[in-house]
């Protein structure tokens, strides 16, 4: 759950009706004291609005606490369905996730943060926490390395992304789990979606010293390039692309 910023006050009731729903991310509850706290509005403009919210099936009301409403989740599934780097993504995806045995996660640039567009093999990990629409800090997180390295407007000099973007590839040694690590590649610039990235996440003994996973990682992030590109160009691509090898690593 994000705080809201200090400076001008929403007024009008879109404004007023985002700002309480993007207290949720993070949270699965929330009490009308909280929505209040986190999003700085006057206590009878957030439970009015929250009572408007409920009627439309924004959000659901649970005796003191509110939860997001059953029309959100729809239209989130459906967001998810429809983006276009997304659906030319999942081939490679599921393919990078059958060959490395990883969790695989795509990802593009936000801001500041990585927001992830999907997540497979999440079931091998259940601690962590990744989920498709979260988000975490670009500078602390490995795909996010990737993607700065192919961001315009980052404008990172760093040592280490300027090595992501002379190898393309980044690797996080247990940077959020004893003994799994990461390793991500930046697929480029798509067209609206901006920079994005693909990952692979697992066992810190092999993510970084397996060869063939890194060259599997880019190849992957090639792959969705061009075929998000194919797309864009109104081209449609029937035919499931070659790789060279069926399994990485042993």
């Amino acid at each position: 759950m994000r705080p809201h910023s200090s400076g001008d006050a929403p007024t009008g009731v879109l404004q007023r009706a985002a700002l309480i729903l993007d207290a949720f991310d993070g949270a699965d509850r929330l009490t009308l004291s909280q929505i209040v706290a986190a999003t700085g509005l006057p206590r009878s403009s957030v439970h009015r609005t929250l009572e408007h919210l409920v009627t439309l099936q924004w959000l659901q009301r649970d005796h003191m606490s509110y939860q997001l409403g059953m029309r959100v989740i729809e239209l989130g599934a459906k967001a998810v369905q429809q983006n276009s780097l997304r659906r030319a993504a999942l081939p490679s995806l599921h393919w990078l996730h059958r060959v490395t045995g990883c969790i695989v996660h795509l990802g593009i640039l936000d801001g500041t943060d990585v927001v992830y567009l999907d997540k497979v093999g999440g079931e091998l990990a259940p601690g962590i926490r990744s989920r498709v629409g979260s988000r975490t800090p670009a500078h602390s997180s490995t795909i996010g390395k990737a993607l700065l390295a192919v961001d315009e407007s980052a404008r990172v000099g760093s040592p280490e992304i300027r090595r992501v973007r002379e190898s393309r590839i980044a690797y996080g040694r247990e940077q959020c789990m004893k003994g799994f690590s990461c390793a991500a590649a930046p697929i480029g610039l798509v067209d609206h979606e901006g920079a994005a990235a693909v990952s692979v996440f697992g066992s810190a003994t092999k993510v970084g010293v397996d060869t063939e996973l890194k060259l599997a990682v880019q190849t992957a992030a090639a792959d969705i390039w061009r075929r998000a590109h194919t797309a864009g160009q109104g081209t449609r691509t029937t035919q499931s692309p070659r790789y060279r090898r069926n399994r990485v690593g042993a």
